[in-house]
């Protein structure tokens, strides 16, 4: 093997890494992102990080969320998976979070390279794939497995652009590596898809292969990926076969209900998460559509006024105003400082716009106007797809469609995402058209027209926006009104308030103007160093280099406006965002084995904080147990919004072994009532308990009769069950309860629970634990012996108990971490094997 030819890659490689950590530049005083998500995750996943650090095994159950659910969702070890195992490494070679800009960079330069470009223009695709805005806004907050499924999927479509150009054992090699590192990232959705970008490739390439009678090498080409798929599949067999299980009870999956919950007075009814069709709720999964006209901000950043909380300078229209009014200059200084009304685009929120970059822009333009054949066209349709599902509810017609009618597609929100997979099919044809240029493809004459037509498409619509702004839009939000009856309370005067809202509308003119103007000039500084290159005018040597430091500066630019050195902190800040509150202590000292914790300081069912101390009925993640979320729907804010002296209050939170509420303390001064002090622990004596029998039981036919039932049943006498599970309750006669029946837990695990009953006669006991039984994952034994066990109040377990002192044990044992991890290590052994055999059979093959 000749390492020679490698040692630009590698300079380029380590190129990255120092590019990644110069952004990151605070890395290197020790200094780390506050990321939301990851605070959530570490709190989310503490129990049972911290048996594993006791005992050395997984729970994979976990009862710190939602009053329980399986850990394999939020946390965990697959060491039979070498991908998996890779992925952890490759993680640890950079400091947080260099490290996941410096793999976006690493898997565009191989897509790059897997096209023919030379090391330059690779270098080039690399950072501009990795430094899209909308991938550093992702980062900042925490989406780690986000930013990795991207990171990984140019490798994919790389090795199956490969395999398909004839090199089928290298290109399924590659794929095979990339696709187990996808996978290891652990988001679905983003793969989802990519897979559906690189199968519409696959279609058109084969339909290609086929009228060209390249049969024998399309037949090699598919077989050798779809080996690597299932190998790549195969090293990951647990935790997909968890989440497909998990899945089917999640939000995602249908919902039994046909019923609605009831709004408080005066609200508005929220979107429904979950329907009785398969999937989410279609108000729900568009939620989050960004706006048609707002996709301008691929070209143009501050197009929609930047982020939903921005900021101006003393310069700007809106502090003037308020200034000419009367406002006092420091208040309006800080007004302008911190300022929520400049976005006017189609988002609730957002913290920044997707800017692809105006070069990207450009030359992928310019690449539909000189690049020949098939990949362009994919690269065009692949990409208006992708900004067509972006625009989610915006766009109907499309996203309806594949919402009613495509498998899979109903089970993701959030779609904005795809903006960020758009931007490998913007940077993938641009930099075709840049490797079209520089391998000779069109004379200097050939390219003039493409040239000028694509910097009039683009320049030229910027410099139009930046100097008549108002013809493309009238720079009004959909919380414009909102924002003048804000303003009106301060001012205590309407007139004033339009007038400042009047004065925001200049700022956002001038933002718009000031990046359009900056968007043309970057495009004709690269219009103009295309020209001169073309004419030899400027060597290679000079044009890539510029090249590439025009796009860092084209991106670098507009990503430091909201992600900058300011949102790093010390370690000590990001471990006082997980300190224990005085709250927290006095709850901590009771050392009772189980009970839970409602936190009401915040909005506790998208708030894991509370999970990080305690077992909380609360949590964050972004698929919860369907009936879970249902109960808090219908059930858990009604409690909330009852009064305690209310008959039955909080029957449902009791039921839930609530022990304790957080809540918020008033200020003891008497003059700052209105002030907040701190967090406060509260006992609630109504809880039930671990499990407690129940005097009598309903039957009822569905779903709707056993959520509705809960409205008024008294938890701690009655249950209601389903009708489905009426034959396990055959002949149970409950006799009057007994001062002397008991059930209490004795022993506590997050996947072992052990309980010991005492009762005079058979009994029906209700277990202040989540029932989940997809695949009859928690076992139930009495004295050893398996028995079966049910599901009560919609949510919770329950058992038959017979007479007597008995040893009650549930065990979370699923089929799928047995099973799927010899599967995981025999196919990595495989994938092992494959790769291995693919390098050798390439290195004998001598170089063109």
């Amino acid at each position: 093997m000749n390492f020679k030819r490698f040692f630009p890659h590698l300079l380029a490689v380590i190129g990255f890494a120092v590019l990644a950590v110069l952004y990151c530049s605070p890395v290197l005083k020790g200094k780390r992102l506050n990321q939301h998500d990851i605070i959530q995750s570490i709190a989310a996943g503490r129990e049972v990080v911290d048996y594993h650090k006791q005992t050395g095994e997984w729970a994979w159950w976990t009862n710190s969320m939602f009053g329980g659910m399986p850990a394999y969702m939020i946390s965990g070890d697959y060491p039979t998976s070498l991908t998996h195992k890779l992925g952890q490494y490759i993680n640890l070679l950079l400091p947080d979070p260099a490290n996941y800009i410096w793999l976006m960079m690493v898997g565009g330069f191989v897509l790059m390279l897997a096209l023919g470009a030379n090391v330059w223009l690779s270098a080039v695709g690399a950072v501009a794939y990795a430094f899209m805005s909308y991938d550093l806004l992702s980062l900042e907050a925490g989406h780690v497995s986000k930013i990795l499924a991207l990171a990984y999927a140019p490798g994919i479509l790389g090795g199956v652009i490969i395999a398909l150009r004839g090199r089928y054992l290298a290109g399924a090699a590659l794929t095979a590596l990339f696709l187990g590192l996808e996978l290891y990232a652990n988001h679905v959705q983003i793969t989802y898809y990519l897979a559906f970008g690189i199968v519409v490739y696959v279609l058109i390439e084969s339909i290609a292969a086929l009228r060209e009678g390249r049969v024998r090498q399309l037949i090699l080409s598919l077989s050798a990926l779809a080996v690597a798929v299932v190998l790549a599949v195969g090293t990951h067999t647990t935790r997909l076969w968890n989440a497909a299980d998990y899945v089917t009870v999640s939000t995602r999956g249908k919902s039994e209900l046909t019923i609605t919950p009831k709004a408080e007075p005066g609200a508005q009814q929220a979107p429904a998460t979950t329907t009785p069709e398969d999937g989410l709720g279609k108000d729900y999964a568009f939620q989050y559509s960004y706006g048609i006209g707002e996709t301008f901000t691929l070209l143009i950043p501050n197009y929609a006024g930047g982020p939903s909380v921005g900021s101006l300078t003393t310069n700007s229209e809106t502090y003037k105003k308020m200034v000419s009014i009367g406002v006092d200059p420091t208040m309006a200084q800080q007004f302008v400082q911190q300022i929520f009304y400049l976005y006017h685009g189609n988002l609730y929120s957002q913290s920044g716009p997707a800017y692809a970059g105006a070069i990207v822009i450009f030359l992928f333009v310019l690449g539909l106007l000189i690049v020949p054949g098939r990949l362009k066209w994919w690269a065009l349709g692949i990409t208006l797809l992708y900004i067509g599902w972006a625009w989610g509810k915006n766009f109907p017609a499309l996203n309806y469609t594949f919402f009613d009618y495509f498998p899979g597609f109903n089970k993701f929100r959030a779609v904005t995402m795809t903006l960020n997979l758009a931007q490998l099919t913007l940077v993938l044809l641009g930099i075709v058209a840049v490797k079209q240029i520089s391998d000779k493809k069109l004379t200097p004459e050939q390219l003039n027209r493409p040239l000028m037509i694509g910097l009039a498409l683009t320049a030229g619509l910027s410099l139009l926006m930046a100097l008549v702004p108002t013809v493309f839009q009238d720079f009004r939000g959909p919380m414009d009104d909102m924002a003048v009856s804000n303003l009106e309370q301060g001012l205590q005067n309407k007139n004033l308030a339009e007038q400042v809202m009047a004065a925001i509308i200049d700022d956002r003119i001038s933002m718009l103007r000031s990046d359009a103007f900056r968007s043309a000039i970057l495009i004709l500084l690269v219009g103009g160093l295309i020209w001169l290159f073309v004419r030899n005018r400027i060597k290679p040597v000079i044009f890539y280099p510029v090249l590439l430091a025009l796009v860092i500066f084209d991106l670098f630019g507009v990503d430091k406006r909201y992600f900058n050195n300011d949102d790093f902190v010390n370690k000590q800040a990001i471990q006082e965002t997980v300190s224990p509150t005085p709250a927290d202590e006095q709850i901590l000292a009771d050392k009772s084995l189980d009970y839970r914790v409602l936190d009401a300081t915040t909005s506790f069912m998208s708030d894991a904080k509370a999970s990080y101390f305690h077992k909380s009925l609360g949590g964050y993640h972004a698929a919860k147990m369907r009936r879970y979320q249902e109960l808090a729907d219908f059930q858990l804010y009604r409690n909330l919004r009852e009064s305690p002296n209310a008959p039955n209050a909080y029957n449902v939170i009791n039921m839930l072994n609530t022990r304790y509420f957080i809540t918020q303390s008033q200020s003891a001064n008497p003059e700052q009532q209105q002030a907040p002090g701190p967090p406060v622990a509260v006992p609630n004596p109504g809880a039930l308990g671990n499990a407690w029998f129940v005097q009598h039981y309903r039957l009822v036919p569905n779903a709707n009769a056993e959520m509705q039932a809960l409205d008024t049943l008294d938890t701690r006498r009655n249950a209601v069950i389903d009708q489905r599970f009426a034959e396990q309750l055959n002949g149970l006669k409950i006799q009057p309860d007994s001062a002397a029946n008991s059930i209490r837990l004795t022993s506590y695990k997050p996947n072992e629970l052990t309980y010991e009953s005492n009762a005079t006669s058979e009994q029906l006991a209700v277990f202040s634990e989540i029932y989940y039984n997809v695949r009859d994952e928690w076992k139930a034994t009495i004295d050893g012996k398996e028995v079966p066990h049910l599901r009560a109040n919609y949510v919770l377990r329950a058992m038959r108990v017979p007479a007597g002192k008995h040893t009650i044990v549930f065990k979370f044992d699923p089929v799928s971490i047995r099973v799927g991890k010899v599967v995981d290590l025999v196919c990595s052994l495989l994938i092992i094997a494959f790769i291995g055999t693919a390098v050798f059979i390439e290195n004998r093959k001598k170089p063109v």
